[in-house]
């Protein structure tokens, strides 16, 4: 990553090199996070300084990332409109040290019957959590075929300022009609179409945001509130968008949000390349994971960037116990909560086979190869990856399923956890981790009360906050 400063002028340095003018106010500064007793604890006697440290992010979704999370009787579903249940949520995270929380976004409600899916505006919520939190980074999910690059680009900045420089933001260009057709569309455009707008889109993002130069506002009480030649039109008049600008929004904390990017495919991982700062991944194990790695760091360096300034971060699912049997029964203990028969029958659909027979506590039957699979490859691959390394039974390949999908799952105790993450983040696997918790809050807290000071005693992960802004935690460790 980027060579650390010592005092956070991060804000002045945004992204990959823009067209645009450039340049950014440094944010606010704010009194340095006490670190906890805990957290002094476990840093005080590292095993080994290592060359580098993890990034950790939250994405938090309903009650968890676990199809059945929402069933428990202690769970958070009658909480899923309360904006304190995110906020606390956020501190909890915060309180780990982690370098954000991150919302997605939907735009069509889907199924109801099994659990919920969507409920606050994500750039809403995280106005409110960034005045119930100090630190912690705030990224979340906007449309390019959805939004306008304006409207993205004035609400991202406003929730930069309301910050004091924590805004992220994840670029997508969606994907389901549903979706669509609450949006003007009959379809979804096709992808290539999609990736031609989101690059315009982006491009145009980054040069409103550049439209305001850093010393724009004079506020002279005997003269000019603002510079009129400090602020910049772009005149842009491209395939998807016409816009004068300047924005209405003068220059934030961060001089932009920070991009992140979560594209799998050849347009997607060109995107991040030449514009994210973080990208989200899915990997199931250590090979998937270096093989997307050294792909997408590769398409960095094509744009010309350096590819140790993107942090590569793949979906994370843990299920963490002080020991290893501990660990299995809370997995165990959500994945009976499944609906039996709904889940089988979304098996079937995934191996084109009738599974509404198979017995839940035996394993699972011998499935046809790869090669011989004539349905759609991807998640049956996973299946089989998931059977050949675990030997679940019927039961445990279903929650497998219902919590991260084709993500990482590690079950077990702090230190076999921290081990994994070790290897994945030192054999060119990721250089940090979206967790997504399967239950909320108790999985997150887990994770933060006892896989977090274990990453610290290895010296892997920060004792403090160093930086101010979301940049900063990534540019620093």
């Amino acid at each position: 990553m980027a060579a650390p400063s010592t005092h956070d002028d991060d804000a002045a340095r945004p992204g990959p090199a823009r067209t645009a003018p450039a340049g950014g106010a440094a944010s606010a500064t704010a009194p340095d996070a006490e670190p906890t007793p805990r957290t002094i604890a476990a840093a005080s006697s590292p095993t080994k300084a290592p060359a580098r440290r993890l990034h950790l992010n939250a994405f938090l979704y309903g009650t968890g990332h676990h199809q059945a999370a929402w069933r428990a009787p202690d769970s958070s579903v009658h909480r899923l409109t309360d904006i304190s249940y995110y906020e606390e949520l956020a501190q909890l995270a915060e309180r780990g040290l982690f370098d954000a929380v991150f919302f997605a976004d939907g735009h069509s409600v889907g199924d109801v019957s099994g659990g919920p899916h969507w409920s606050l505006e994500p750039l809403t919520a995280l106005s409110a959590m960034a005045r119930a939190t100090e630190r912690i980074g705030l990224v979340c999910t906007v449309s390019s075929t959805f939004f306008t690059p304006f409207h993205a680009a004035r609400m991202l900045a406003s929730l930069d300022h309301i910050s004091g420089g924590r805004a992220g933001w994840n670029v997508v260009t969606s994907m389901w009609d549903d979706e669509a057709r609450n949006h003007g569309y009959a379809s979804m455009p096709p992808k290539d179409e999609r990736y031609e707008r989101a690059r315009e889109f982006v491009e145009v993002a980054r040069a409103l945001w550049a439209s305001w130069d850093e010393d724009a506002i004079t506020a002279d009480p005997e003269g000019r509130w603002a510079d009129p030649s400090r602020l910049h039109r772009l005149d842009h008049e491209g395939r998807h968008f016409l816009v004068d600008g300047p924005l209405t929004v003068p220059r934030s904390p961060q001089g932009e949000p920070v991009l992140f990017q979560a594209g799998a495919s050849g347009p997607g991982k060109a995107l991040a390349g030449d514009f994210a700062e973080g990208i989200y991944a899915v990997a199931y194990d250590l090979p998937a994971a270096q093989e997307y790695y050294s792909s997408v760091k590769a398409q960095v360096a094509r744009a010309g960037r350096d590819p140790e300034s993107v942090a590569v971060m793949p979906g994370l699912v843990t299920y963490v116990g002080r020991t290893h049997e501990e660990a299995l029964a809370k997995q165990d203990r959500v994945d009976r909560l499944l609906p039996v028969e709904q889940s089988l029958a979304q098996l079937s659909t995934f191996v084109e086979q009738d599974c509404s027979q198979w017995e839940q506590d035996a394993p699972v039957p011998p499935l046809p190869p790869l090669e011989e699979f004539t349905g759609p490859q991807g998640r049956y691959g996973t299946i089989l990856r998931i059977i050949e390394a675990e030997h679940p039974t019927v039961r445990q390949l279903l929650g497998r399923l219902a919590a991260g999908g084709g993500h990482c799952t590690m079950v077990g105790t702090p230190e076999s956890i921290a081990d994994r993450m070790q290897e994945w983040l030192e054999n060119g696997g990721a250089d940090g981790f979206n967790l997504m918790p399967s239950v909320q809050p108790d999985s997150l807290t887990d994770f933060v009360d006892l896989v977090v000071p274990e990453l610290q005693r290895r010296g892997l992960f920060r004792t403090e906050y160093t930086a101010t802004t979301l940049r900063g935690h990534l540019t620093r460790g």
